[in-house]
């Protein structure tokens, strides 16, 4: 099988969280023996040993677009601060106006592009969007199936937060405003729960395809571990409270221990340290050197039914002891109390992080257990196998 991908984005040094998946997806299908033409839509095309790349051809456009777009929502007031959790009513002017932009000058760019593509490599089985703002390339997917006669699927991998009803993170695009996802041969979403709000929205068909991980790249290190406890993330948006209570309480009562953080926009959370980001390596490092790793889900995943993000995955590769805050769906992919605990407030989290710091043996059991799962179910290999099996049912 061969593939063409439009990925939002292959650059690694960008703020685009979900990057990272979309190279083990990519090296993935490599792996399985796909042969993979990707081209991004934001910033430069990176080649790999796993796919050949194909340049931006609105990479001017698209960085002008970007940098207004953020200049915009700095003066007009519409970026939402970090801590305040509160959902964005609806598209405000900048969104709007760059939509209109993106459908007037980008659009046809990536028509061209994409014809130029496939005229190319006539040997292309299907296309797939992921995560792409769709609502600028609208008509994009019709035009390839008339002309092309391919397939082409939409992966969503930022559902529920992405659907209009959660009116998408207060610093990203709303990506389904005057969108058609009637267009695309089918949807893939990284949720269950939230398959329904893209049927709505007009999906014709609509698949899950979870997160995973890729087992060699997040691989333990056999480190002495100094770190008591570990939380990774960016920004508190739709997950303060879980954050203070678990980090900065937590770390009140009990300052005999090492809390840490690597992030951003974490708010004041009292005497946790904040590690210095290094490279991704060091985050490895930071991980493998806690005895226990948080995951802290923001709301919008952690309350619609298996919706998936890296965070657990990448933890049990490296075979992590997890303690998670309520996660609705979480035992799709991992058995609680065996490969991960879960808590239910501060006060809980504080006895489970005594007893899991006195019993290093059981400790160290829920992290060998949660990466046996990884590697049983959970790699980007069986995503991507997963992936071939749903295209293959359209050729």
């Amino acid at each position: 099988m061969k593939l063409l991908v439009i990925v939002s984005s292959l650059d690694l040094t960008q703020p685009f969280s979900a990057t990272p998946a979309w190279w083990q997806l990519l090296k993935g299908l490599y792996e399985i023996g796909v042969d993979v033409v990707a081209t991004p839509y934001q910033g430069p095309a990176i080649e790999t040993p796993w796919w050949q790349a194909a340049p931006n051809p609105a990479k001017r456009e698209g960085d002008l677009f970007k940098t207004m777009r953020d200049g915009w929502q700095r003066v007009a007031g519409f970026r939402q601060t970090q801590a305040s959790g509160q959902q964005v009513e609806t598209e405000n002017l900048s969104d709007r106006a760059v939509r209109r932009a993106a459908q007037t000058i980008i659009a046809p760019r990536w028509r061209r592009h994409v014809d130029r593509l496939l005229d190319k490599h006539p040997d292309i089985d299907a296309v797939i969007m992921i995560t792409v703002p769709l609502n600028h390339l609208t008509g994009l997917a019709q035009h390839i199936t008339e002309r092309h006669h391919r397939p082409v699927f939409f992966y969503d991998g930022d559902v529920p937060a992405s659907l209009p009803n959660f009116r998408g993170f207060a610093t990203g695009f709303r990506i389904y405003q005057g969108a058609d996802p009637a267009e695309y041969t089918a949807f893939l979403s990284n949720s269950l729960g939230g398959s329904e709000g893209l049927r709505e929205l007009g999906a014709r068909a609509v698949h899950t395809l979870y997160y995973g991980a890729d087992p060699d790249l997040f691989a333990p290190l056999d480190t002495a571990q100094d770190i008591d406890l570990f939380f990774y993330g960016h920004g508190r948006e739709y997950r303060a409270g879980w954050i203070d209570a678990l980090l900065r309480d937590a770390s009140l009562a009990r300052p005999d221990l090492r809390f840490a953080v690597r992030g951003t926009n974490l708010g004041d959370l009292g005497h946790v340290e904040e590690l210095p980001y290094l490279s991704f390596s060091k985050l490895r490092e930071y991980a493998c050197r806690s005895k226990i790793n948080l995951v802290i889900t923001r709301k919008a995943h952690a309350s619609v039914a298996a919706s998936s993000s890296s965070r657990p995955f990448e933890l049990a590769a490296l075979g992590a002891c997890m303690v998670c805050s309520p996660y609705a769906g979480i035992d799709t992919w991992f058995e609680p109390e065996k490969e991960l605990i879960i808590v239910n407030s501060g006060e809980e989290a504080l006895e489970r992080y005594d007893w899991l710091l006195r019993h290093d043996a059981a400790r160290r059991t829920i992290g060998r257990s949660a990466r046996e799962r990884v590697l049983k179910e959970h790699t980007f290999r069986h995503r991507a196998q997963q992936l071939v099996d749903i295209i293959s049912g359209y050729l």
